[in-house]
């Protein structure tokens, strides 16, 4: 039995009605001046304004900071930490999907280890934990509220930068379905489609273990039972619960196994173009599961029985070719694009974007290697 740590937040919050419950417990902790990270849509739908209240009525005092931009950048950043130091805040609170959490990862850590946020990138390069953290989630796909991942972009060398860190966890995560039922529909799907990339990902990953396997298929059952059900009716609350869980799941199996190609390649494809990563890792998972398949086939078999596929009378091979069309036909029910090129990729940046994922990929688990060539290969199918 080799080795493995498992990491998540010591609590997390599920179900309608527990963001009360969350703010109860940060009163509880003793917290008293709350920067609340967030983006202007979430401000537009009045989100803010109902945590805002909650905080007010239990004592504890808030700023917002709503300039988190789609991809969280450096700037994003560094604007943060300055209105945290500005208001003196105890603790951050993280309001929205992985934007605003990863940005609330990049304040908090600089606000207690000092630095550029740039200082991290890598694995565990911080020497002292963050500011306290409570993530509260409003869509179902990233799982950045329970994860140690942040990625945050450089806007200089127009990339996206990994940090991976076990202090960057939060000490609560809530789910509450009530407040992903304003989603609109496309990001309901992307973050949907994001959610069963991870599951995929930590599944066919070299640090796979039985904990992260079974999360893993759990959520990819759950996703390819209520995803669509979630996009058509937002108001949904039994599928926006179930989306909850399963990305919750999923969460609980990359930030243990970690990701693959899908991941480096979705982060050059953000940092160059700004592009949804949603969408760029709904658009990539066929294909790089394409590439894997000779290599992990029976365990492809495997996500194609959680997917719903009756693989009864199929060889492991035809199993996982059985996968690869099922992901398709999901991410087709939920109008994503399919391909990189109706995003606005451009197929003469495709070496440039392929030896920048293979740098990214040095430190994740995907179970086949890849040479730059074969990777602006996949990139090249996706176009």
């Amino acid at each position: 039995m080799s080795k493995s740590t498992f990491f998540m937040p010591g609590e997390n919050l599920m179900g309608a009605g527990c963001l009360a419950d969350a703010v109860a417990i940060v009163q509880r902790k003793g917290f008293r001046r709350a920067l609340i990270v967030t983006d202007t849509p979430l401000v537009r739908l009045g989100i803010v304004a109902r945590v805002v209240s909650l905080l007010d009525a239990a004592g504890i005092a808030s700023c917002v900071f709503d300039g988190t931009h789609p991809n969280p950048t450096t700037a994003n950043v560094r604007d943060g930490l300055a209105l945290l130091r500005a208001q003196d805040s105890d603790v951050v609170i993280s309001l929205g999907g992985g934007s605003p959490h990863d940005c609330a990862k990049g304040i908090a850590l600089c606000a207690t280890n000092g630095g550029d946020i740039a200082d991290y990138e890598g694995v565990d390069r911080s020497a002292k934990p963050q500011l306290p953290l409570v993530a509260i989630n409003t869509t179902a796909g990233t799982a950045s509220e329970m994860t140690r991942f942040c990625i945050i972009t450089d806007e200089v060398r127009h990339i996206k930068m990994a940090i991976v860190d076990r202090h960057t966890t939060s000490i609560l995560s809530v789910n509450d379905p009530e407040l992903m039922a304003g989603m609109p529909k496309g990001l309901t799907a992307a973050t949907g489609i994001d959610a069963l990339t991870h599951a995929v990902e930590a599944y066919v990953s070299t640090a796979a273990t039985p904990i992260t396997d079974a999360c893993a298929l759990k959520a990819i059952e759950l996703i390819a039972s209520h995803l669509r059900r979630a996009v058509a009716d937002g108001d949904d609350m039994h599928a926006r619960g179930q989306m909850a869980y399963a990305q919750f799941l999923a969460g609980m199996a990359f930030n243990n196994a970690s990701l693959g190609y899908v991941h480096a390649m979705a982060h050059q494809l953000g940092g160059y173009y700004d592009l949804p990563h949603g969408v760029c890792n709904a658009v990539l998972l066929p294909h790089v599961q394409a590439f894997n398949a000779p290599s992990v086939a029976p365990r492809l078999a495997e996500v194609a029985r959680a997917l719903g596929v009756d693989t009864a009378e199929m060889d492991v091979h035809a199993a996982a070719q059985a996968a690869i069309a099922a992901i398709r036909q999901l991410s087709a029910d939920v109008d994503i694009p399919p391909t990189l090129s109706a995003l606005g990729a451009r197929h003469e940046d495709i070496p440039t974007l392929a030896a920048n994922a293979l740098k990214d990929a040095c430190g994740l688990t995907n179970p086949r290697r890849a040479k730059q060539s074969e990777l602006e290969e996949i990139f090249a199918a996706a176009m």
